[in-house]
């Protein structure tokens, strides 16, 4: 199964005001193992300025964009890195309404139906909020409650976010599912463990008090009843 974990960041938090895709961050999971392979690219804005309040969240100014690439230039990388995957973000309507927001400004895709729609996702907010209910589920909370190392997370960025959301998420369900184990995943131990139960045992030897025992052991008994008015074992016997 191929998931590809995401994230963005963006100028602003509302689309309707124009604001724009700055950053996008993707890695890549194949059966709950990451492969090593990602997506990453910071995106000139097109004229839109990044908000004050937005900066400090991720710290990445206009000036640092004036040079980097429109989203038009990077949309097929993009999307050849996305396609057929199962999508896991964090707080999917922010990533997702400004990626349609994004593909509707292309000339191509002008009136077509949002990029998102019939996409597999995962939204591990909604997922975190069902597993934890009442409780503060943002990012930084979920790697504290997973132990999941965040000490290099200092500013947003999409790609380090996706990254610390991987193994977030990887902890959220499970975890790795097989440790090896298993004797199904060991089949030299299954046949060691099935020939040691075939294996011809002898009798149990049974090891019995001896009457000078038995004689020591009601002494001690008759002892402890004498010196604290009962003894349980003592009556259990005499019964």
């Amino acid at each position: 199964m191929r998931q590809v974990v995401l994230d963005t960041e963006t100028t602003g938090l509302e689309t309707r005001d124009g604001h724009r895709v700055i950053e996008i961050g993707a890695v890549e999971l194949v059966d709950r193992r990451l492969t090593g392979r990602n997506f990453h690219v910071y995106l000139n804005p097109d004229g839109k300025q990044v908000d004050a309040g937005a900066l400090e969240v991720h710290g990445i100014s206009n000036e640092q964009l004036a040079d980097e690439p429109f989203f038009r230039d990077v949309v097929e990388a993009f999307e050849a890195f996305v396609e057929g995957a199962e999508l896991i973000i964090h707080n999917a309507e922010f990533d997702l309404g400004f990626l349609d927001y994004e593909f509707s400004l292309l000339p191509d895709r002008m009136g077509a139906s949002a990029w998102s729609d019939g996409r597999p996702v995962i939204d591990t907010l909604e997922l975190a909020r069902d597993l934890h209910p009442g409780q503060r589920n943002n990012l930084d909370a979920l790697c504290k409650r997973y132990e999941v190392d965040n000490t290099s997370r200092t500013l947003h960025g999409a790609l380090l976010d996706s990254e610390i959301l991987a193994d977030v998420y990887l902890a959220m369900t499970g975890g790795q599912e097989d440790l090896g184990l298993s004797l199904e995943a060991r089949p030299e131990a299954a046949a060691l463990a099935q020939a040691a139960n075939a294996a011809p045992r002898p009798a149990l030897r049974v090891l019995r008090a001896s009457a000078a025992e038995v004689e020591r052991h009601d002494a001690r008994l008759t002892a402890i009843r004498d010196a604290s008015g009962s003894c349980l074992w003592l009556e259990l016997e005499q019964q």
